[in-house]
C-alpha cells in the first residue's frame, strides 16, 4: 500500500537556503544520533548549522556556552564526546564538522540512484558543493 503525503502548510514549504549548512541522514541511519546526548545534539546542531562547506567554524567556548545554555564543564564534555563518536574535530579555536565515515562524497556529477555524467561541454565543480548547488545541477542536467 502507498502511503500518500498531504503537506499541512503549503504556504510554508521548505526552499533550500543559499547558505551553505545540511545535516546528513547518516547522523540517525548510521545510528551516531542514538549514542548523542542533548548536550552534544545542540553541540553539533549549532556547529553544522554555522559551518563552512569545509565544516569550519570557530565559536569560542564562551558563546557556544551561553548560545547553547551549557556550563563550561558541559560544552567540553559533548565536545569531547563528538571528538570521540569522530563527528567533529577540535584544535582550538576552530572546529571541523567532518563527513561522517563511509559517507563521502561520490563525484560531483553523481545523484543518489541516478548516476549520470555531465555532457564534456560542461564545466565540473571540483571542491564541495552545497545541497542548493547539487539540486540546482540536476535541475539543469534533467533539462538536458
Amino acid at each position: 500500500m502507498k502511503i500518500i503525503k498531504s503537506v499541512p502548510r503549503p504556504d510554508r514549504l521548505r526552499e533550500v537556503p543559499e547558505q551553505f549548512s545540511w545535516v546528513d541522514q547518516a547522523l540517525v541511519q548510521h545510528h551516531y544520533i542514538d549514542r548523542c546526548d542533548s548536550r552534544m545534539a545542540a553541540l553539533y546542531l549549532f556547529l553544522i548549522t554555522v559551518a563552512d562547506a569545509q565544516g569550519l567554524s570557530y565559536y569560542g567556548a564562551a558563546t557556544l556556552a551561553a548560545r547553547l545554555h551549557l556550563g563550561a564543564d558541559e560544552l567540553t564534555l559533548a565536545r569531547q564526546r563528538l571528538i570521540a563518536l569522530d563527528l567533529i574535530a577540535y584544535q582550538t579555536p576552530i572546529y571541523q564538522v567532518l563527513a561522517i565515515a563511509g559517507t563521502q562524497a561520490q563525484a560531483p556529477c553523481k545523484v543518489a540512484g541516478a548516476p549520470r555524467a555531465l555532457p564534456p561541454t560542461r564545466q565540473i565543480h571540483a571542491g564541495p558543493l552545497s545541497l542548493a548547488q547539487l539540486i540546482d545541477l540536476e535541475r539543469r542536467h534533467a533539462r538536458l
